[in-house]
């Protein structure tokens, strides 16, 4: 089977702020998202790309952008690979979130958690969504694998949640146990489909090997809590 290249979108205007976006219309990268993006084409310049799939979101079209300038395609907008539906919990400040009842159960059993409708957006369980990414992603990577061959290789650009329900499949972790994995803005991770099971070939990769962490701030989630949506990563600032 193909090769699957995971891409993060890069630092959007909503994790600077530090809301989760959700399915917020006009979330965009911010400064340091736009240098992500344009860094992605030096990353990745000598992979032989033949497709590239993304969400429908537009911080996750902007990411791919370059990608797709310098490699001459157009992306497939697919809506498997978009974001959780966070439904009550969208455009909400993560500190407050954190202090809802819920969040526990999306750290500790995220299996058992559908977020609240909201007057604006529907809410989604985090099982629903981890089911249609990783369909979504199986489904692409068959059809490139058809069309091109078993060793071509596409990219899927998507977000931090979506991503992590990916590589739990990946690696048969169940989804419970996800938040184990960190996915940082413009990020890259490799799955390689056999026809014996799903390899794991690289995780959160962010084209350094300095590490950055954040600074302290009040009001921010619990040590070793994930941030929902993904959240801003190490050395987000930079």
């Amino acid at each position: 089977m193909a090769y699957c290249i995971l891409i993060r979108h890069g630092r959007s205007t909503a994790n600077t702020k530090g809301v989760l976006a959700g399915w917020t219309p006009g979330v965009s990268l911010d400064e340091t998202g736009r240098q992500q993006a344009a860094r992605l084409v030096e990353r990745l310049e000598d992979t032989p790309f033949v497709h590239v799939a993304t969400s429908p979101l537009q911080r996750c079209r902007e990411t791919a952008e370059p990608l797709l300038a310098a490699l001459g395609l157009e992306a497939q907008v697919h809506e498997g690979l978009g974001e959780c539906r966070y439904g009550a919990w969208t455009g909400r400040a993560i500190s407050e979130l954190a202090k809802d009842p819920l969040w526990r159960v999306v750290q500790d059993t995220p299996s058992r958690v559908t977020f609240p409708a909201g007057d604006d957006y529907d809410g989604e369980s985090m099982q629903a969504m981890s089911d249609r990414a990783v369909a979504a992603v199986r489904e692409i990577d068959a059809a490139v694998t058809a069309e091109h061959g078993a060793h071509a290789v596409w990219a899927a650009v998507s977000h931090g949640d979506v991503i992590k329900a990916v590589l739990a499949d990946a690696v048969g972790t169940p989804l419970d146990d996800f938040q184990r994995l960190h996915v940082d803005p413009a990020s890259i991770s490799v799955v390689h489909y056999t026809e014996s099971r799903p390899m794991l070939l690289r995780s959160n990769d962010t084209g350094s090997s300095a590490l950055k962490p954040p600074p302290p701030a009040p009001d921010t989630p619990a040590a070793g809590d994930a941030v929902v949506g993904g959240g801003a990563g190490l050395g987000s600032t930079s």
